[in-house]
């Protein structure tokens, strides 16, 4: 693997209301605070749908997940442009040919970078 600790990616994703709708369907939460529009008419991202942006990088890499842990500070509503920054913390090569890693990744709101979601995972390339 070419990378090491303090490697960083980023992606970023504008979420739709039709991307809400088809998570909702996919995961069975059916929620209404998913489904209905909140007084400000916006519709609230499941948390899980704006988690799979660090799921995204970890393809990247080929990235077989064994723990994931994701802390949801702020909503993210349908339209909201969401960038996701992953740091390699571990990167250890294991005399099986695999490679060990674990990230931190942090989630922020494009226009405002209010932090909306921080978490980590870990794996084997």
């Amino acid at each position: 693997m070419d990378i090491e600790p303090g490697h960083v990616e980023t992606t970023e994703r504008t979420f739709t209301e039709s991307d809400v709708r088809a998570f909702a369907e996919l995961s069975r939460d059916r929620g209404d605070h998913h489904l209905e529009r909140d007084e400000d008419g916006r519709l609230l991202v499941h948390g899980l749908l704006t988690a799979t942006l660090a799921t995204e990088i970890g393809g990247r890499f080929t990235v077989l997940a064994r723990r994931m842990t994701y802390q949801f500070h702020r909503p993210v509503y349908a339209g909201e442009t969401i960038r996701c920054v992953v740091e390699f913390t571990t990167v250890e090569a294991r005399e099986d040919g695999r490679t060990e890693v674990a990230v931190e990744a942090t989630f922020t709101r494009e226009h405002d970078e209010t932090v909306v979601v921080t978490g980590s995972f870990d794996g084997v390339v």
